[in-house]
């Protein structure tokens, strides 16, 4: 079967084959999706674990828990779906007694539902507020880090975050002309500040990127929970995460490879080269030409799941 195109509409996944590989999906597995997202690789595992296969789905988003909810209903026996952050992770797994487990999947890119316009402003293609929270429970919104910063904090944000060469520009144009409430004024205002578009990438790209980074402070989070990741696989089981950008890749990549070196080492590296999506992917799916995937196997016998 071709996962690729078996993908809903709504929601595309991404390496979704190569996904299934890494993680070696068996009948009867258990399996953990941090990021269910719209539900494409939870669905494609519980179909890859049958009979049964347990997944547990783990997603910040409310709205995505309604359309993974939907899309997974007929394995809802076979399901524990969870609206939280996955920096809960351990505690999640405690709760539902949900370990060791045969897997683990990061997919730490948004979602197709978020980026198609869902009123959180996301998307620059979308005028909608200045939210970008995944959360709504969440305390702090763009908006907030956009019109309260200072500018040489604004400006480190955008830097550290984003990236972007262009931070201490970027951010003396907003400061100008903040309050700054939607998506477009922002948009419009890192354009000027740069000097307009050139080439195939919006020069805002970078200053949402950012923002969205500090807003659900995704790079901290990510770090703590690989290693709640770990503790949590058996002996065998894989850790699979798919990033979009350098500085999450970079985070996955020193992680795993120091947890896959020395006497005590844990791991063991599935792919020593992270795996991109081939053309066809790319064409049918424009979004996952960023993605890199990396793997891992536990090599050593797990402690007790529970302990803290």
């Amino acid at each position: 079967m071709n996962l690729t195109m078996s993908a809903a509409p709504s929601h595309t996944a991404v390496l979704p084959e190569e996904t299934i590989e890494a993680l070696a999906v068996q009948p009867g597995g258990r399996y953990i999706d941090c990021t269910l997202g719209g539900g494409g690789h939870a669905a494609a595992i519980l179909e890859h674990s049958s009979p049964g296969g347990q997944l547990l789905g783990i997603d910040a988003d409310p709205e995505a828990m309604k359309a993974a909810k939907s899309r997974l209903e007929a394995y809802s026996g076979s399901t524990v779906l969870v609206n939280q952050n996955f920096i809960n992770l351990k505690a999640i797994c405690n709760k539902y007694h949900f370990f060791p487990v045969h897997g683990i999947l990061f997919d730490l890119g948004l979602s197709s539902l978020q980026l198609n316009g869902d009123g959180r402003g996301f998307s620059f293609r979308h005028d909608s507020p200045l939210d970008m929270r995944l959360n709504p429970q969440q305390p702090v919104t763009a908006a907030d880090i956009v019109n309260s910063l200072s500018e040489k904090e604004l400006a480190r944000v955008i830097k550290t975050f984003g990236e972007e060469s262009r931070s201490n520009q970027i951010a003396r144009y907003i400061v100008r002309q903040r309050p700054i409430k939607t998506t477009f004024e922002l948009a419009e205002i890192v354009e000027q500040a740069t000097g307009g578009r050139r080439g195939r990438i919006h020069p805002a790209t970078r200053t949402f990127l950012a923002l969205r980074i500090a807003v659900n402070e995704e790079l901290e989070h990510l770090k703590a929970t690989l290693e709640q990741a770990v503790d949590l696989l058996g002996l065998g089981g894989r850790l699979v995460v798919i990033s979009y950008h350098s500085l999450e890749d970079r985070i996955v990549k020193q992680f795993t490879h120091q947890e896959a070196s020395g006497e005590t080492a844990r791991l063991r590296l599935i792919n020593k080269k992270v795996i991109t999506p081939s053309l066809v992917e790319i064409r049918f799916n424009p979004r996952s030409r960023s993605a890199k995937l990396r793997a891992a196997e536990r090599i050593t016998m797990p402690k007790e799941a529970n302990s803290e």
